[in-house]
């Protein structure tokens, strides 16, 4: 399976998060914000990065444009986790260097089908 770095600040996102994606039999990194997130995804190189964009300090959008500006991370694929579901939301979010985008809260068979499809898609 992959190894996937989730960057998520609230403890029981990042509970719910770790919990699916270990039972799918994927490797974790995680963050609980976007400087640790920038960071291990230079050092680990995941798979796939779920990265929440309402994060304290750099938010979300910042972290994936610092992400997709940077050569040795340009290609990870980047799905946004957000409660932000207003119009225009997502095409701000997938505008900002995003591949996907998951509203919360997290209804497991779609994340978990969000992120196979772009495992797939890697």
């Amino acid at each position: 399976m992959a190894k996937i770095l989730v960057v998520e600040d609230n403890p029981a996102n990042m509970k719910l998060a770790v919990m699916l994606l270990e039972k799918a039999g994927h490797t974790l990194v995680i963050a609980v914000n976007a400087e640790a997130g920038l960071a291990l995804a230079r050092a680990e190189q995941p798979q796939l990065i779920l990265m929440d964009i309402q994060l304290p300090g750099m938010d979300g959008l910042e972290a994936t444009r610092v992400l997709k500006r940077d050569e040795s991370t340009s290609a990870i694929p980047v799905i946004a986790l957000t409660a932000l579901a207003m119009k225009g939301d997502e095409e701000r979010i997938l505008a900002a260097g995003c591949n996907g985008y998951i509203a919360k809260p997290i209804a497991y068979k779609e994340f978990l089908g969000t992120v196979a499809s772009q495992l797939a898609r890697s």
